[in-house]
């Protein structure tokens, strides 16, 4: 492969007086955990003219700076492939590089793990039979298990002996050090027993050298499945930084100077300046002022406010956001990298990358185990070997030194976390909650404190009629409300769908309006069953020369209950208000009173207005509020949390929540919300129910206590076995690892790991963890 295919943006920039700084952004393949990013990071930084490498584990990218007068983008591809690592091939975009990589990768170990599976089911069934299948207990049943074992160990299993290289290579060791040992010392010992069995003491009395096929193909696949589980989500990323760009329109309707000429030119040429039309239903290509005209701007993916922002000459305007019903011609002020969107974009990307992976435990003392285990193996040789210095001692020690590698092979261990993960997160499907990953239910598990954005969670995201008030004496309410919402029946404006939709709602027969005209950011004015009604702002009634100042105390009041008011005139005379509002969501007092009993600190976190906010809060009985936030101001209230030293979990639908949601310990989904939301999040509640928080926190709880039990004991069976296997017992009992003690060992440990995980699958909703 040649460098200039390579996905990579370079950058020319002053280091220092007289010396030139390049920037190279390179993708990277194959990583797996945190001690993979300080592996390559070591690797660059050692390479001569690299000032600084910084890895991205969520991104799968290196970001280096160096000298271009001492070394180049080969020099720094070689030296990740050096570490063990790969760079892939040439693609248009970084995300599609990455996006096809992680493609491939999970392609690969789909591939890998059916292979060892459908090769070592019959290989167990084979090994354990013990004589029960006839013929296949002698020579025709030993060379079948070499068959089925050697093409698990050089087919899906090369993967371990490569990675465990690199670590090698590094002086260190990890979980593909302990699986490669294993694997292949049970595989080397078998295939020697097999094809020289005379080399053992065994053959003195006549009996066979047991072997351990089975063990080598059941740690790979049970590592493989692993594997295979952990690598489901790791595309999320990609997919939510993809959902955020593809708000932003591809091109913009500009004026030419110094005339009414439209022409469609790409976002990418915009410049500072510029005057741009954006029609109704459009998204507005970039940051920017109103000039002329009047509309109402869906701004939720920015800030959360779940009614449209009414914009008029001089109002302020975001790329990305949707027009909705009047026509505007604004100039942009802010183009590129420099826009709101962008921002956003950059901010679920540095979350993402920030968020150090969560260690499991297996990982975390592979480190001490591998060379203790290997230790005590070469000790045990060297015992056995001064004991009896003979052909027969020499292969005793063997022997022996082997079985304590057998014995200590994770064939448990590499099926505790993946086992409990696999069941918690399918009992987590069942219940409409989408886990994505051990990560994301261990830190579940260890949740102080519960962020909650408000519109669309908390809420149901979509305005309803709230009150119709009549002050006019010849007007009921309900006729009042008649009359508006037969006016309002004209207008896509969503406040006038709330209207007419709660109108309906309580049983009105709606007149059809005549004479409709609408004024954006204003009000309407329709006649309606022969009367004539104006709705909206107090400007528009004052237009008419109405004055609404009788009922700005009443609207002030609607406006302190988290209300939206708005007037109402009939044939040119005030004649009430009405209201809309975002209702709580159903189960969203529960599910807070649940998480306060949990012993959780409950917030909301919203762009939402204060007074909306604090209304809202005082509904559900949450105390602390955090209002009128965008949403670098929500990754911000996250990153001071955690600063605290609290375990943060982030729930949100909008795509404002993003950068939360990545840069939260938990970053939970409703599944309601868009998919932006969904794909930057942890977990996603699938049947959008703002309870499923608690019952995603409490089966985190529930996998993490089975994760410890299975490794307890997948760590008991290693304790005991490894005397035994050495011989340590031998001089007072007699005793040594016999092949039947060795089977049902490794068979009992995997089996009570099962079993362990498999009690999850009676978790249920209500259940306390």
């Amino acid at each position: 492969m040649t460098t200039t295919s390579l996905s990579m943006e370079m950058t020319e920039t002053a280091a220092a007086p007289g010396a030139a700084e390049a920037k190279a952004e390179v993708p990277v393949q194959g990583m797996t955990c945190a001690a993979c990013v300080r592996r390559i990071e070591k690797a660059l930084t050692r390479t001569p003219g690299v000032r600084e490498a910084t890895v991205n584990l969520a991104l799968n990218r290196a970001t280096v700076k160096y000298d271009p007068g001492a070394t180049d983008e080969a020099a720094l591809v070689r030296a990740i492939r050096d570490a063990g690592y790969d760079v892939p091939g040439a693609a248009e975009r970084r995300a599609a590089a990455i996006e096809e990589a992680e493609f491939e990768e999970q392609k690969r170990i789909r591939r890998d793990f059916a292979i060892a599976a459908t090769l070592t089911v019959p290989l167990l069934v084979v090994a354990m039979s013990h004589g029960a299948i006839p013929g296949l207990d002698g020579p025709v049943g030993r060379l079948l298990q070499f068959a089925l074992a050697t093409p698990v160990l050089f087919g899906p299993g090369r993967r371990f002996f490569r990675l465990a290289g690199a670590a090698l290579r590094h002086r260190t060791a990890d979980m593909n050090t302990l699986v490669a040992i294993g694997a292949g010392a049970a595989w080397l010992y078998s295939t020697v027993a097999l094809f020289g069995p005379g080399l053992f003491p065994h053959a003195a009395h006549g009996a066979m050298p047991h072997l351990y096929f089975e063990a080598s193909g059941a740690i790979l696949t049970f590592v493989l499945l692993g594997k295979m589980l952990e690598t489901r989500a790791r595309r999320r990323l990609a997919d939510a930084v993809r959902g955020l760009v593809a708000l932003q329109p591809r091109t913009a309707r500009r004026l030419r100077p110094g005339t009414e000429i439209e022409e469609d030119v790409a976002l990418e040429d915009l410049a500072p300046g510029d005057v741009l039309v954006v029609r109704p239903g459009e998204r507005i290509p970039t940051d920017g002022e109103v000039l002329r005209g009047a509309s109402a701007v869906d701004e939720s993916a920015l800030t959360g406010e779940s009614m449209p922002v009414e914009k008029a000459s001089g109002s302020p305007v975001f790329g990305g956001t949707q027009n909705k019903e009047g026509t505007l011609t604004m100039r942009a002020n802010k183009v590129g990298r420099e826009t709101a969107l962008a921002r956003i974009v950059a901010a679920v990307e540095e979350a993402q990358g920030s968020r150090a992976p969560i260690a499991r435990l297996a990982d975390a003392v592979s480190g001490v185990f591998v060379p203790i285990v290997v230790g005590i193996a070469l000790v045990v040789f060297v015992v056995w070997t001064l004991l009896d210095p003979s052909a027969a001692g020499l292969a005793t020690a063997v022997e022996r030194f082997v079985a304590v590698l057998v014995i200590a092979c994770p064939c448990a261990l590499g099926l505790a976390t993946p086992a409990a993960v696999a069941v918690g997160t399918g009992r987590g499907a069942e219940l409409g909650i989408l886990v994505k990953g051990g990560a994301a239910l261990e830190a579940a598990s260890r949740v102080t404190t519960v962020l909650l954005d408000k519109t669309g969670t908390l809420t149901t995201g979509k305005p309803v009629l709230t009150a119709a008030i009549s002050v006019s004496p010849s007007l009921t309410e309900t006729q009042l409300l008649a009359l508006v919402a037969g006016a309002e029946r004209g207008s896509e404006h969503p406040v006038a769908s709330a209207v007419v939709e709660g109108a309906r709602e309580r049983g009105i027969v709606l007149p059809q309006p005549e004479g409709f005209r609408s004024a954006p950011g204003l009000g309407v004015e329709a006649r309606v069953a022969e009367r004539l009604v104006r709705v909206g702002t107090s400007a528009w009634l004052a237009e008419a020369g109405i004055d609404a100042s009788p009922l700005l105390d009443l609207a002030d009041g609607q406006s302190r209950l988290g209300r939206t008011p708005f007037f109402a005139a009939v044939d040119g005379r005030l004649a009430g208000l009405v209201s809309v509002a975002d209702k709580a969501a159903p189960g969203a007092r529960e599910a807070v009173e649940a998480l306060r009993a949990m012993g959780l600190d409950v917030a909301m976190v919203t762009g939402d207005r204060r007074r909306t906010a604090e209304a809202m809060a005082l509904e559900l009985g949450i105390e602390r509020v955090i209002a009128e936030v965008r949403p670098e101001g929500k990754a911000a209230v996250v990153a001071s949390e955690r600063e605290r030293g609290r375990v943060v979990a982030m729930v949100g639908d909008g795509i404002n929540d993003a950068p939360a949601l990545a840069g939260a310990h938990l970053g939970v989904a409703v599944g309601t919300g868009t998919d932006i939301a969904v794909a930057a999040a942890d977990v996603a509640l699938l049947r959008g129910g703002i309870g499923g928080v608690v019952t995603a926190l409490r089966l985190g709880r529930a996998t993490l206590g089975t994760i410890r039990r299975n490794l307890f004991w997948a760590f008991v069976y290693n304790l005991v076995g490894i005397p035994v296997a050495a011989g340590l017992l031998y001089p007072f009992t007699g005793w040594l690892l016999s092949p039947v003690i060795a089977s049902a060992a490794m068979s009992l440990s995997s089996v009570s790991v099962l079993l362990s995980s498999l009690g999850l699958r009676r978790f249920g909703a209500a259940q306390r963890a």
